[in-house]
């Protein structure tokens, strides 16, 4: 029997070997073209619900526990795939993504889907007018850059096809961005609320993120001023006692009874 010819193919390099696409160029992208956001009610309401996440908010890994990063933004670009425009929502929210160090590269200064490692997993889009698409383009673009929650506020109840609600929320299901009947957001361990109360010398309605109890996530300025409350309850409590102790030791010594030493 005449044995088969060796091959002389030589074995596959392995995958790993190879070594990495060189990035994208983007030198001759726009990343900041210094245009003012919509209102000074937008403006404020972007601060207030990025705020609140860094004071208090902690997501943590669901295997472990551990905290994870994440990256909270106001009307900054998301790139989602090259030779697109990018989009510009109100506010973003990227679980499992770390602040930049620095900002001295360009990649660094907006979100690249690409650099990044993944979509944000909370868009959030306040309607300012009916020019805005939030239910038609926006929500079509959003679903295609992959994103997990979408969410439209419509304070000034602008948009008809709402039906007068404020606030409607969509869920990524395959490729598409379907409505969601609940305002608890189970993925992110979020919940969105309104809220009517002052921030900033303003009191009206606001879009404020919640815990699952309802409870809204307190910004830094709101957290320092309930331990200047919970301090100042603490003070006269202890004042409370100190009047308590002097009146008895005056109880004690109006009837003869030397207090006992300390």
């Amino acid at each position: 029997m005449v044995s088969a010819p060796s091959s002389p193919l030589k074995p596959s390099t392995p995958a790993a070997e190879f070594p990495p696409p060189p990035p994208p160029d983007i030198s001759d992208l726009v990343i900041e073209d210094d245009q003012p956001v919509d209102s000074i009610y937008s403006e404020k309401l972007q601060r207030l619900l990025t705020s609140a996440l860094y004071a208090s908010f902690q997501p943590r890994a669901k295997d472990s526990g551990e905290p994870i990063p994440f990256l909270a933004t106001a009307n900054v670009g998301l790139f989602y795939a090259l030779k697109q425009p990018p989009l510009v929502p109100d506010v973003m929210l990227s679980l499992e993504v770390a602040p930049p160090a620095s900002f001295e590269r360009k990649e660094d200064r907006t979100y690249f889907v690409w650099e990044m490692g993944k979509p944000p997993d909370v868009v959030i889009e306040i309607v300012s007018n009916r020019e805005g698409e939030e239910l038609g383009r926006k929500l079509r673009d959003y679903a295609r850059a992959g994103v997990g929650y979408y969410g439209v506020y419509d304070p000034l109840r602008q948009l008809r096809e709402l039906q007068g609600s404020p606030l409607v929320l969509f869920q990524r299901r395959g490729g598409e961005l379907v409505p969601f009947d609940s305002t608890w957001l189970e993925e992110i361990g979020l919940g969105l609320t309104l809220w009517q109360g002052s921030f900033e010398g303003v009191n009206t309605e606001w879009l404020r993120w919640c815990d699952r109890e309802g409870q809204v996530l307190p910004t830094g300025d709101e957290k320092a001023a309930l331990e200047q409350q919970r301090a100042e309850r603490e003070r006269q409590r202890a004042e409370r006692e100190r009047q308590r102790a002097e009146r008895l030791l005056e109880l004690l010594r109006s009837h003869g009874i030397a207090p006992p030493e300390a």
